[in-house]
Formats: structure tokens, sequence, C-alpha cells
């Protein structure tokens, strides 16, 4: 019986890795992905952030102080209008050394995780493309937000862990 104790407490001490159990660390990975691409016919460029909801939810109460819930249908505009400045203060985006505004298209909830919608239009065709990417590396100071740029079926990454948050790629 002292047996299978030990292997069960093993077990969750290695699934957990001794997080402690609060709001800010509910699971052990703190990541975030942003996919850019440029769509031609539209010709715009299309971005796509997901990240895992309860990390979202916390970020945005402790910048707005206010009560956040992607799921309540009366809170739905106000839950627009918060992640739309968050997105502005966390995510900037430069095309060929020139600072880019990017239009908030709006959210959904994927089970655990939230993906946010964002376009940057009228766009071209790009040689280089510059992201400073700091979406949740005000609560998470081990945040990894990962990146993906395609253009014209050409795909690029790369990962930054905080505090870097800049990349740079160039077509």
């Amino acid at each position: 019986m002292y047996f299978l104790y030990s292997k069960t407490v093993l077990f969750f001490i290695l699934l957990f890795g001794f997080h402690s159990f609060n709001t800010f660390d509910i699971h052990p990975l703190h990541v975030s992905t942003a996919e850019i691409s440029f769509n031609s016919k539209q010709k715009s460029i299309e971005i796509l952030c997901k990240l895992y909801a309860d990390d979202f939810e916390n970020a945005l109460r402790k910048q707005n102080k206010t009560k956040i819930d992607f799921t309540a249908p009366d809170l739905h505009n106000q839950m627009d209008f918060i992640i739309k400045q968050y997105m502005q203060n966390h995510l900037q985006i430069a095309i060929n050394d020139k600072k880019q505004s990017q239009k908030y298209i709006g959210f959904e909830i994927d089970r655990e995780v939230v993906n946010v919608y964002l376009e940057i239009e009228p766009a071209k065709p790009f040689e280089k493309i510059k992201i400073e990417d700091s979406i949740l590396c005000d609560i998470f100071e081990d945040q990894m937000n990962i990146v993906h740029v395609e253009l014209f079926g050409k795909r690029k990454s790369g990962r930054l862990n905080n505090p870097n948050t800049q990349l740079e790629f160039k077509f």
C-alpha cells in the first residue's frame, strides 16, 4: 500500500512540477501563439492569436480590475473593448520598418483557448516584418510566445521567452 501511495504522490509531483495551485498557476506551461499571414486576395495581413483562456482572463482582470468572462453573452461587447485594448498594448507589428495599426476583428472561445482575430489592411507583400509580442508577459515571468509568419507559402517561426519580446523576419 505504501508503494502505491508513493507512486501516486510522485506522479502528481512530476505532473504539476512543484507548482502551487493559485489563480495564476493553474497549469505549468504559459504559452501563446500568433499566426501572421499575408492574404494576397484580400490585400491584408491576417493575425490569429491563441491564448489559454484562464491566463488571458487573469491578465485582463489585472489590467482592468473588472469582471472578465468570455462566455457571458451580456459581457461580449465589454470583452471586445477590453481585448482590443490589451492587444493594442501587447502586440505591435512593423512592416518594412513602418509601424502598422491593427483592426480588431473579434474573439471566440475554443475549449480552453481564446482565439483573437486581428487584421492589417491594406497591405502589400513585405520584405521585413518586426513583431513585438509581450502578450501575458505582464503576469508570467516564464511566458513563452511563439510567432509564425507566412508569406506566399513560405513560413518562418520564432520563439520569444519573457523578457525578450521582439522578433524580426526577412523574406
